[in-house]
């Protein structure tokens, strides 16, 4: 939505993926901010190794089980 922030998970920790919900305090890590300049469909990242965090660059597709 055009105008809101979004706070993308770095940790993994979260229970609300691939959004932030605090579960990092301790770890070192900090979310990643997203701010919405205008509304679209957007896909976030959700296997944490995209080159373009925090929205998904299709790295998932090459990555082994």
């Amino acid at each position: 939505m055009a105008g809101r922030d979004y706070f993308w998970c770095r940790c993994g920790r979260s229970q609300q993926q691939p959004f932030c919900d605090g579960s990092h305090k301790g770890t070192g890590l900090a979310p990643l901010k997203f701010h919405a300049d205008v509304s679209e469909t957007l896909y976030f990242c959700g296997c944490k190794h995209s080159h373009s965090p925090p929205l998904c660059d299709g790295t998932h597709n090459q990555l082994q089980d």
